[in-house]
């Protein structure tokens, strides 16, 4: 089965780091992935490498650490949406607004509300507006 990833799982594999139950939900994403294909909106490339860029900055990671983290993602089936720039100022805006979220994490939403399929994330206002939207967790 399919289901939408939220850059805040991706970015638990990178730093490792969070809350025990949140190190361990995103442990068990990456091994579902072993068997089911991530789908993103175009936006989470851009939010991956915006958190490695700015950790990377303020000395929290090397460079060379980022690479091997981007080594890794090469090797799991995550799936870019193409559609999500023609949703942006319709559907992506509209729950933004809604749901009182970032235009990045409605994109998420709308993603996994387009396509019907789960959400991966551990975003706590995206968690509540996935469940407001009738958006299962991914689990």
């Amino acid at each position: 089965m399919s289901f939408v990833l939220d850059n805040s799982v991706t970015m638990r594999w990178f730093f490792g780091d969070g809350k025990p139950q949140e190190i361990n939900y995103a442990g068990k994403v990456l091994d579902a992935m072993k068997k089911n294909n991530a789908m993103v909106p175009a936006t989470w490339g851009l939010e991956v490498a915006n958190v490695i860029a700015r950790a990377e900055a303020k000395g929290i990671v090397t460079e060379a650490r980022s690479g091997a983290f981007l080594e890794m993602l090469e090797g799991v089936d995550i799936e870019v949406d193409s559609a999500t720039f023609a949703h942006a100022l319709t559907g992506t805006l509209q729950l933004a607004r809604r749901y009182n979220l970032s235009a990045y994490d409605a994109s998420y939403l709308e993603l996994a509300l387009r396509l019907g399929i789960p959400i991966a994330t551990l975003d706590e206002d995206l968690q509540k507006a996935a469940k407001k939207a009738g958006v299962k967790k991914f689990v």
